[in-house]
């Protein structure tokens, strides 16, 4: 499981020819959880957006954090057999997609070691 810092950045400004630190930050652009807000993914991982969850559309993202993996199991999904683990939240339990762990076929490979959140259940955060 990888947990990702999340960086601030400050935007500097000028007035009237002077410097001038901004109150505000620019910051990741962040997925949370729905229940909860408990950041889970970044906007820069996603891999693709054209992806089918339980329950409707999801996105398939290279990392992810703040969640716990649950056990491993061979789903028929709609490209084929996989094994995969559901993902939840790490504060709240709430499940918010899966672990591909294993895809049978090779043309299904590039999904293993990644991660489909379902857009019902994410946010988004600082955007």
């Amino acid at each position: 499981m990888l947990h990702r810092s999340l960086f601030l950045i400050p935007r500097i400004g000028c007035r009237g020819g002077e410097d001038a630190l901004m109150e505000d930050f620019v910051g990741p652009r962040v997925y949370s959880c729905c229940h909860c807000r408990n950041h889970v993914c970044l906007h820069d991982d996603i891999i693709s957006k054209a992806f089918q969850g339980r329950n409707g559309r999801a996105f398939l993202f290279s990392h992810a954090m703040n969640i716990a993996v649950g056990p491993k199991e061979d789903r028929h999904l709609m490209t084929g057999l996989h094994t995969v683990a559901d993902i939840h939240c790490r504060d709240c339990r709430e499940v918010l997609g899966w672990k591909y762990e294993r895809a049978y076929e090779e043309s299904q490979r590039y999904k293993e070691g990644k991660f489909i959140f379902e857009k019902a259940k994410i946010v988004k955060e600082n955007w």
